[in-house]
């Protein structure tokens, strides 16, 4: 006979579970999905793009503050045409203060053209988005002391040309607002997906780290619950903060940086994820699709063997038939 403290130990699970819930509609192989915000939206994307979806990930490059999206997305709405009145040189190259530093370029014109195709492929992939998930990772920004906006990335620009500020719940509140109006003013049938990057912004120190997520957070469920009534059927909230601090909540589920996530953990999240967004009906073609994708990641010792060339011919045939059976499945 046990004892009644080995019993416990026994049936007791030691951590708390973050519940998600399960959300409509779900993601299947006909959704398209527009993807904006931190460096966790990528691990979304890129688990997405993994499996196939048609998903358009940060066509920006990554951007961490609300603000800053919401006046990429302004762009988009007032149809606004990049020109060399916003691109300056550094370094050899051409950036944009709108956008990240992976937009950068060296030609100019390639600069200016790379700015206006992002914009306009979002803006055509927006009119026929079934989901935007939204991913915010701090309410620190950069604010550039010549015309006192906000910057979506510094560039290296010298620092004393900005003001380092945290914005409020209000102020980011009203980012919130005005992204979501614009998205359903393109298509108001979009479903958006908020979440709060669970990557820890600590160069902005440990205590003000907590107050930005703090002031996101806020600001997100306000938004939220200002326009349930109205829209509550068109937003949503995925807690993959919460899973991260309250149910993970050690550093094994860290990379080395003990800062973003490890490989274990993005997993956990996406599992997370896909039990609530996911139509279960075509977990057997993410499966399919999983298996050819390992295929196609195979590197044989002897790439002329007649063994290798039957492995390629059984694997397309399988891209052959999963592509007929889901069209928008594209290899």
């Amino acid at each position: 006979m046990i004892s009644i403290r080995l019993y416990y130990f026994i049936v007791m699970d030691f951590r708390t579970i973050v519940p998600v819930r399960n959300q409509s509609p779900k993601i299947d192989y006909n959704a398209n999905i527009a993807l904006f915000g931190s460096c966790f939206v990528e691990n979304i994307g890129d688990k997405l793009q993994y499996f196939k979806f048609n998903a358009l990930q940060n066509p920006f490059g990554i951007i961490f503050h609300p603000v800053a999206l919401r006046n990429l997305f302004r762009r988009i709405d007032e149809n606004y045409v990049y020109s060399e009145r916003d691109i300056f040189q550094l370094n050899d190259l051409y950036s944009c203060f709108d956008v990240h530093s992976q937009m950068s370029h060296p030609d100019r014109s390639l600069m200016i053209n790379r700015l206006n195709n992002s914009l306009e492929t979002t803006r055509s992939f927006l009119q026929q988005s079934s989901h935007v998930i939204i991913t915010f990772g701090t309410a620190w920004g950069y604010v550039l002391n010549q015309d006192e906006r906000l910057v979506a990335n510094c560039h290296k620009v010298a620092q004393s040309n900005f003001t380092k500020k945290i914005f409020s719940s209000e102020e980011i509140k009203k980012s919130i607002a005005e992204i979501s109006n614009i998205i359903w003013k393109l298509n108001n049938n979009c479903k958006i997906i908020f979440t709060i990057s669970p990557v820890r912004h600590l160069k902005d120190g440990f205590v003000e780290n907590q107050l930005s997520k703090a002031n996101l957070i806020s600001a997100l469920h306000e938004f939220r619950k200002e326009v349930k009534l109205k829209f509550d059927k068109k937003t949503a909230y995925f807690p993959s903060y919460e899973i991260v601090i309250d149910e993970l909540r050690d550093y094994r589920f860290y990379g080395k940086d003990m800062i973003h996530l490890s490989e274990v953990a993005i997993d956990y999240i996406w599992e997370k994820f896909k039990d609530s967004w996911i139509d279960p009906e075509i977990f057997s073609v993410m499966k399919e699709v999983s298996t050819i994708q390992k295929g196609l990641e195979h590197r044989p010792f002897n790439e002329d063997s007649p063994k290798h060339r039957e492995f390629l011919d059984k694997l397309s045939l399988k891209m052959e038939n999963i592509q007929r059976k889901n069209p928008s499945i594209k290899f």
